[in-house]
């Protein structure tokens, strides 16, 4: 399991952004038994430092903290970043939960809850990070858009478009079967690994992040369509 998670997380650390120190603990003794290398922070300035200092691969960040708001840290953060962020939360409010989506976490768990789900969620978040292996194409084109599979860029007109690891997941899961119809369902399964605390709203949100990045095509046309009553698909040319 250690060489596994050392592979996944690339030898960086998991930032773990709590101010309760024993749920802090707890976390980084967990997450250290996978294997991986844990930095911690309980504020907002911690935060951002270790940020900086750490280039870390994935964030797990609270909401609450004494010296400002979780949302905050990572509106910052998506300006700048793709890594993956999971929120760890006692607020299990839905409307919390869509704004964190909305703002760029790619998951959201909420307290009380499982250390082993937790640890199984991070790890789906660096799988999918993961770089193509050897031999495996690096880059498609799609319509206008030029998909960077290594870099994890999506490129128009020489401009990139910034998209978190999950918006890039989705593109990619749909944009290299255009056409196919996709069940929400199906796309949780194959993008998270295991069961998603939102079910098919969660894609809702995350292709309706999706479309606004993308915006319209040059030829003045959307990428994601819905099929009423099925699911998604990547429009075909």
């Amino acid at each position: 399991m250690g060489d596994l998670s050392e592979n996944l997380a690339g030898g960086k650390a998991i930032l773990v952004v709590e101010d309760d120190h024993g749920v802090s603990m707890g976390l980084a003794y967990a997450l250290k038994q996978e294997g991986w290398r844990v930095t911690q922070a309980a504020t907002l300035v911690e935060a951002r430092r270790q940020f900086v200092a750490e280039e870390p691969a994935l964030a797990i960040v609270d909401i609450g903290l004494p010296d400002g708001s979780g949302f905050d840290l990572v509106r910052e953060w998506r300006r700048v970043s793709p890594l993956p962020i999971l929120f760890l939360t006692a607020r299990d409010m839905e409307s919390d939960k869509v704004l964190g989506l909305e703002i760029g976490a790619d998951d959201y768990v909420t307290k009380p809850f499982s250390v082993r789900e937790l640890v199984a969620r991070c790890r789906a978040l660096l799988r999918r990070a993961k770089a193509p292996g050897a031999g495996e194409a690096t880059t498609f084109r799609t319509f206008d858009l030029l998909v960077d599979l290594e870099k994890r860029k999506v490129v128009r007109d020489e401009e990139s478009i910034h998209l978190t690891h999950t918006e890039f997941e989705i593109l990619r899961h749909l944009a290299r079967r255009p056409g196919r119809v996709f069940s929400r369902e199906e796309l949780i399964q194959s993008i998270w690994d295991v069961n998603f605390f939102g079910g098919a709203k969660t894609i809702d949100v995350h292709i309706r992040n999706l479309r606004e990045k993308l915006g319209p095509g040059s030829d003045g046309h959307g990428y994601v369509e819905t099929v009423r009553g099925a699911g998604y698909k990547w429009r075909e040319s």
